[in-house]
């Protein structure tokens, strides 16, 4: 019998009558001839209030004990669902991320994972029972609880299927698949049948929500099939699959953006080696992921100016960063501008079409939007803006592609 993995988000499971449907769910897949393991968020609202407890009990929770007490909230999604299952006649058991053996390093808040035993898998599969996973945690090799961070639990449910050699991986999420631009910023948008891996890692990574990029990194890596589907209703969604040549025909399949981001400029860097690897090497040591780089040289020749982005919630930690630059004279200043947003297209076709940079920077200045950054990649290209028009671009860079 074929695997079928399916991951049920926090407002899937939201509430006592949604877990019944999305047992029914369960069943039906059940019945076609699955074995079904199914990894479950918690639900709505409860890790957002466990986190309000630990901040009224501490400034700064320790992060280890944030991960003991955020992994709660999964098992009581998941032991939820199994005992809707079981009152419907289904033998379903519930387990833990230790339970299952879902092995990570041992980075609190945002750990990765390293390997998944799947014997103890295999063996409730063999007994005929629905296995339902928490997803979003895992355990260190110290037997500590961990959490995968933002959009653990697509990660832990695309990790399984590529551990199970699964046929499917379903996401199931409150919107019925991946649209060219988010609707609720592009009226225009529209669903896309399917997608290929690439364009879809770049999308979770510019800023779409519907997956996080890691679990679409995990599922080009081991070539899982990826459905991502509504749990509101019964439609097809989009297949996140391989690329294939009738994709390159299309020259852009999405617009997204992110304002979570700063931009950090220093200014007065010695223009000579290992200075930059010295400045980006200290944000790593303090896990501060850095997004798009740009150098520029004085007209001097003897210094250098090196802007960046980074997440806004790591700006306390590059602040202490910089401070220590300054002493060690590897920079004259800094500055931080918080109110930037990042506007990005994407689509396989750019390797084979000349002239969409142009094209879309012509939209841009039509439209008086001043670029700040540009960043390009083979499928990609990325311009920082001003916030506030943040949605105005990516409405006219959907129309000027014919995405409406």
């Amino acid at each position: 019998m074929a695997v079928l993995v399916q991951k049920y988000g926090g407002t899937s499971v939201g509430s006592i009558e949604r877990i019944k449907k999305v047992a029914k769910r369960i069943i039906k897949s059940k019945k076609e001839g699955y074995q079904v393991v199914v990894v479950v968020s918690a639900m709505s609202g409860v890790t957002d209030r466990l986190t309000s407890l630990a901040h009224k009990i501490s400034k700064e929770p320790h992060i280890r004990e944030m991960d003991m007490l955020l992994s709660t909230g999964e098992q009581v999604s998941i032991s939820l669902l199994a005992m809707a299952l079981d009152s419907m006649g289904h033998k379903a058991v519930s387990m833990t991320g230790s339970q299952v053996g879902i092995q990570t390093d041992s980075v609190y808040t945002n750990a990765r994972i390293q390997s998944i035993e799947t014997s103890k898998l295999k063996s409730e599969l063999k007994k005929g029972n629905i296995i339902i996973v928490a997803g979003f945690q895992g355990i260190d090799e110290n037997n500590n609880v961990t959490t995968l961070g933002r959009g653990g639990s697509d990660t832990s449910a695309v990790a399984l299927a590529a551990a199970l050699k699964a046929k499917y991986c379903e996401i199931y999420t409150d919107v019925d698949g991946v649209y060219t631009a988010d609707p609720n910023k592009v009226k225009a948008a529209r669903k896309l049948n399917e997608i290929c891996y690439e364009e879809m890692l770049e999308l979770a990574s510019l800023g779409a929500k519907v997956l996080h990029s890691r679990s679409v990194e995990i599922a080009m890596n081991f070539n899982v099939v990826l459905h991502i589907r509504s749990s509101l209703n019964n439609k097809k969604g989009t297949l996140v699959i391989k690329e294939s040549k009738a994709m390159e025909k299309i020259v852009i399949n999405g617009v997204t953006s992110k304002t979570d981001e700063a931009r950090v400029n220093i200014a007065g860097v010695p223009d000579k080696p290992g200075i930059a690897a010295d400045i980006f090497n200290d944000l790593a040591g303090k896990n501060i992921n850095v997004d798009m780089i740009v150098q520029s040289t004085s007209p001097d020749g003897k210094t250098n100016s090196i802007s960046f982005t980074v997440k806004k919630k790591d700006l306390t930690k590059v602040k202490g960063i910089m401070q220590e630059l300054k002493k060690r004279n590897h920079a004259g200043s800094f500055s931080i501008n918080q109110k930037i947003g990042i506007v990005s297209i994407v689509g396989v076709g750019m390797k084979s079409h000349a002239g969409i940079a142009g094209k879309m920077f012509d939209v841009l200045a039509k439209s008086k939007i001043n670029i700040e950054m540009i960043s390009t990649s083979e499928i990609k290209i990325s311009v920082v803006i001003e916030e506030t028009k943040v949605i105005k671009a990516m409405n006219i860079i959907h129309k000027a592609f014919d995405l409406n």
